[in-house]
């Protein structure tokens, strides 16, 4: 296997420990905004039972032959089936009981006339999970197969042949038991089944994080989402904790490579960020500060003959009942040499309040931090096939709510409303970009990146994913709502883009799914 190292981008300062991600240029979302494509809402699902930020609607999935999407509802164990023939009114058509299979589903995807979901069991951590299964028509099962550990993600390479489960393989809540990660391979023709670990990694570059309580390489690494190249050939998996991508050969069902995705300076201008909710104000400025990108959704743009990956940068810390790696700054000791303003940053309307990892960037020998790193990008990410970036998004979520949104939501939680929707996620991940879908439309590739706390989406040309452009940002969230249970489309989990010829009104689709209010959102292209 070979293990790459990141090499610095041009023009910047050696002194940054690893490499620092190329960003959009500086200026005001109105520059940057590319006109002409019009996101209108057709209409939205709501699960009637569904217990309020319960997961009552997490990922989705489309069939097209059927023109249904098929939604994981973890609040009530359930596979919910909407009709969609009419976008502008869906509506349910069965809500499939799993339970048999599993007390928690993860993951859905569909291909062929065939939907997958993934499944585990309650003691997660010492029992397998299992992908089940079913005709998108009858709802029959038609086979299941057992996967690994905590499976999350599941979805069908463009062939549709291949269903990939990423295993997590979380750690138990005392860190007593830390099952390995690994990604199961199933050929839906008779659900067979090759488990791709990481037991053959040795060494890993310096951005790849491995850093659970006794754990191996293969015990630590996490997976969580899944990308496929448009030959289906190679899987890129994002491992979350772990600031990586795998790199899956699909044919062989080998790892071929595991790629650290570096670190974002936030003292550059362009990557600028709130890191107070106790400011009272919508504070985006730099600091001297490391963001680990940890993405969560990954996809794949073709671009000119070449793969690039597209990364969402949610950020995710390890916090268990016997280990935590979340500190605040305010709360640790900060090395004089590189801080020597220490008791200034401190100050909650300063650093103090952002949650950094105590795990990077700790001077053992001297006792204090030389280097804060703070969780999530606040960002997307273009990288070559090998791991190599080429494009950040910077700042732009932050300002760009902060614009639209103004005191009406920037930085808000996804379970609050009224005056409390403000600047509260500021000390943490902000946005939280999570869900992440590209398509094409008119000639033009444009990628649909979910905000899962403030809510909605970006939409960014990506064409040349070295050279992204803003188009647009969208929210349905009822900001204004008397409670938050009043209000509609908060949290979104999952982000699907459905192709115009696979469409019931022969234009796109981009539906996205709220894990908190339980909503299943249709917006249609034009």
């Amino acid at each position: 296997m070979t293990l790459r190292p990141l090499a610095l981008a041009a023009g910047l300062a050696l002194a940054l420990p690893l490499v620092v991600l190329p960003t959009a240029a500086a200026g005001p979302p109105a520059d940057r905004g590319r006109p002409g494509l019009q996101i209108t809402e057709l209409g939205r699902y709501t699960a009637p039972n569904a217990e309020f930020d319960a997961g009552g609607a997490e990922i989705v999935a489309h069939d097209p032959g059927t023109q249904r999407l098929f939604v994981v509802n973890g609040s009530e164990t359930t596979l919910d089936v909407i009709d969609i023939a009419d976008p502008a009114a869906p509506t349910l058509v069965e809500q499939v009981d799993l339970s048999e299979f599993g007390t928690g589903l993860t993951g859905v995807g569909s291909a062929r006339g065939l939907v997958g979901v993934a499944t585990g069991p309650d003691d997660a951590q010492s029992a397998r999970g299992t992908a089940v299964f079913l005709d998108a028509r009858s709802l029959q099962v038609r086979g299941t197969a057992e996967v690994g550990f905590l499976p999350d993600a599941l979805l069908f390479s463009p062939d549709g042949r291949t269903a990939v489960v990423a295993n997590e393989g979380e750690p138990s809540a005392d860190y007593s038991v830390d099952p390995e990660g690994s990604v199961s391979l199933i050929d839906v023709r008779d659900f067979s089944v090759r488990e791709v670990g990481f037991g053959s990694v040795t060494e890993v570059d310096d951005s790849t994080r491995i850093f659970g309580p006794g754990a191996s390489i293969a015990q630590d690494v996490e997976p969580e989402n899944i990308a496929f190249s448009h030959d289906s050939r190679t899987a890129w998996v994002s491992l979350q904790e772990n600031n990586a991508l795998a790199v899956i050969d699909l044919r062989k069902g080998t790892l071929t490579d595991v790629v650290g995705l570096g670190f974002i300076d936030r003292n550059d201008e362009r990557n600028a960020f709130d890191a107070s909710n106790d400011d009272g104000e919508i504070t985006i400025r730099n600091w001297d500060v490391l963001g680990i990108p940890m993405p969560d959704s990954v996809s794949t743009v073709r671009s000119r003959g070449q793969t690039f990956v597209l990364t969402a940068n949610e950020g995710d810390a390890r916090d268990y009942e016997t280990f935590s790696e979340e500190e605040r700054v305010a709360d640790v000791a900060l090395c004089a040499q590189e801080y020597p303003d220490a008791a200034e940053l401190q100050l909650d309307e300063n650093l103090g309040r952002l949650n950094i990892t105590t795990v990077n960037g700790f001077d053992e020998a001297r006792g204090c931090f030389a280097q804060l790193h703070a969780f999530g990008g606040r960002s997307f990410s273009a990288y070559t096939a090998g791991g190599e970036p080429v494009y950040d998004s910077g700042s732009d979520f932050e300002r760009i709510t902060a614009e639209v949104l103004g005191r009406n939501g920037f930085n808000a939680n996804n379970d609050e409303s009224g005056p409390d929707a403000f600047d509260s996620r500021s000390d943490d991940k902000g946005p939280e970009p999570e869900g992440m879908d590209v398509g094409t439309w008119k000639g033009r590739t444009y990628a649909f990146v979910g905000l899962e706390r403030v809510g909605g989406f970006m939409t960014y040309d990506v064409t040349d994913p070295r050279k992204p452009v803003f188009v647009a940002y969208t929210n349905g969230r009822d900001f204004g709502a008397a409670t938050a249970e009043e209000s509609i489309d908060l949290g979104p989990e999952g982000v699907l883009f459905v192709e115009a010829k696979d469409s019931p009104t022969k234009r796109p689709l981009v539906v996205l799914s709220h894990e908190v209010s339980a909503s299943t959102t249709i917006y249609g292209l034009g």
